[in-house]
């Protein structure tokens, strides 16, 4: 849909009541004075503009998208709001240079090829690109993410670029159905972002927990968490494909 045919200020109904309650739980699950106060990021990923819209006509102001192409539109069309927009998924190489302009944050950094990148390709009048390096936390094959032991190498290598800005750390733990592992991935993450964070000036975002397990991951520390359906509702069911003849 286009800028010209959206409404970006929609009447506030539903999203509201279920934006007010998350951040209560939220505010109530921090257990951790020392860290910033958690903050709520919305993942919109296959929600239309004028969902967000909405949402956002609520008072939400950050959006997580997972596929770059997906969320261009999105962003284009919803650019009068003012709002923040962060990459939460698997950031392709070649799609580096969209993405450094398009988005506010980049929380899926993991190679030292995708910060040279990202750095070579933010336009020089925009703000530094806030980054987060993703750490494969359960070395889960499947996964993206660096290794624990690759962050000082990539934190060196982000700190020395001018475009950008290093913030913190990111991961996505195993969704193991036992919450007592999840919060010790949760509590190894903690462990090191405070690492990270005695090294480098500017440290703030811990971004981990999602709407099974958010306010474990908040009481183990995270300042950041990424919650979709709790806010949007279940996610539309996708169209089944016509039988090919």
């Amino acid at each position: 849909m286009s800028a010209t045919r959206l409404r970006i200020q929609p009447p506030v109904t539903a999203p509201a009541a279920s934006l007010n309650t998350l951040l209560s739980a939220i505010t109530n699950a921090n257990a951790r004075p020392d860290r910033p106060a958690p903050r709520l990021l919305a993942v919109s990923k296959t929600r239309s503009a004028e969902e967000i819209a909405t949402l956002a006509a609520a008072g939400q102001r950050a959006f997580g998208e997972n596929y770059v192409q997906e969320a261009l539109p999105k962003i284009e069309a919803l650019r009068p709001l003012g709002l923040e927009w962060h990459l939460i998924g698997h950031l392709q190489s070649n799609k580096a240079r969209e993405a450094a302009r398009a988005f506010d944050w980049i929380q899926t950094v993991d190679r030292l090829k995708l910060v040279e990148a990202l750095d070579r390709h933010r336009p020089a009048e925009a703000a530094p690109l806030n980054v987060l390096i993703q750490v494969n936390i359960d070395d889960e094959a499947s996964k993206h993410g660096c290794r624990p032991e690759e962050i000082p190498t990539l934190a060196e290598a982000i700190a020395a670029h001018p475009r950008l800005r290093l913030r913190g750390l990111m991961a996505i733990p195993a969704p193991h159905p036992d919450m007592a592992r999840r919060r010790a991935a949760f509590r190894a993450m903690s462990a090191l972002f405070d690492t990270l964070a005695g090294r480098w000036p500017g440290i703030d975002t811990l971004s981990m927990g999602m709407s099974e397990d958010y306010s474990v991951a908040i009481e183990e520390g995270a300042t950041l968490v990424r919650i979709g359906t709790a806010l949007f509702g279940p996610r539309p069911a996708k169209p089944r494909k016509d039988p090919t003849p």
